[in-house]
């Protein structure tokens, strides 16, 4: 069996938007990098950074180590740094995603500690239709300042990096007031969850390989139809569904970050037939590869 890998460490300014590798702080909305990355992200964590993903609409199950929640929009999940954390949206979900280098958190610690509940800042998950009159103060303010972060990112206007360090401070404030009404976790099944993870692991080291399902499910030690039904159960998708994700978001970022030709991308994704490629491509992105590259250099 291949040795356990590492939890992959993900810096959303490296894999996903290159022009703000080195920032402070990352924005987007949650259906653009859902486009990206697809609905189910594995088990994965954000060395240095915190995270905040506010849904707006749509269901969510999200495991917070290995804590499971599932609730809909409007909700919020917050992740420290290091956190194992992994979730799966619904088609239609939508909402912003903000990740916030660390020291910008530890800095607002410093200057209250009573913002953080403990000495450690915790994972949290939120659902905001039903808070008393201070919490729904606190998201009605939030809806706000995430409309004015995303309208800011949009724009190019002198002063911007002040506005978007001052929006940044105001919004982590708000979620860090409202952590404090986090859920009850769920319970999990904890042999689920760990054939859960080890399929994915899996698929992070052999999907370019096109491993039949057979042979993942052989190196979880477990059958074809135990974990298809583990996959409907905890990601309410079906294990094949789940490489094929895989294999559609390195060649997203290939097709975004590298050079090469949809040819070239077609034989380093361990495809054999680049007009094949490029009907898989089709079939899940609705678009050719080259249309994806053209429609998405005019949004950056």
């Amino acid at each position: 069996m291949t040795d356990r890998q590492p939890i992959p460490n993900i810096n959303i300014g490296q894999v996903y938007d290159q022009r703000y590798s080195d920032a402070e702080v990352h924005y987007d909305r949650l259906g653009n990098l859902a486009g990206f990355f697809g609905r189910n992200m594995p088990v994965h964590r954000h060395d240095r950074f915190f995270q905040v993903h506010y849904v707006k609409s749509g269901s969510v199950r999200v495991y917070l180590d290995d804590q499971q929640y599932v609730e809909s929009g409007p909700m919020f999940f917050f992740t420290p740094p290091t956190i194992p954390h992994s979730f799966v949206t619904e088609a239609d979900s939508d909402g912003h995603v903000l990740t916030v280098r660390q020291q910008l958190v530890w800095g607002l610690l410093e200057a209250d500690p009573s913002l953080a509940p403990g000495p450690q800042l915790q994972a949290a998950c939120v659902a905001l239709g039903h808070l008393d009159p201070a919490g729904e103060r606190e998201v009605r303010r939030l809806e706000y300042l995430f409309d004015e972060l995303s309208d800011e990112i949009e724009a190019d206007r002198p002063g911007r990096g002040a506005v978007l360090d001052g929006l940044t401070r105001l919004i982590m404030i708000s979620l860090l007031r409202l952590c404090s009404n986090s859920l009850q976790a769920r319970p999990a099944r904890h042999e689920d969850l760990r054939i859960f993870h080890r399929f994915n692991e899996l698929i992070e080291s052999h999907y370019q390989q096109h491993w039949p399902l057979s042979r993942y499910a052989q190196g979880v030690g477990v059958t074809e139809a135990r974990l298809n039904d583990v996959c409907r159960r905890i990601a309410d998708l079906p294990s094949k569904r789940l490489i094929l994700e895989r294999l559609m978001q390195e060649a997203k970022r290939l097709l975004l970050f590298t050079g090469s030709s949809a040819n070239e991308i077609c034989y380093q994704l361990g495809f054999k037939d680049p007009a094949y490629f490029s009907r898989f491509f089709q079939r899940y992105a609705q678009m050719t590869p080259g249309e994806y590259r053209q429609r998405q250099s005019e949004l950056r």
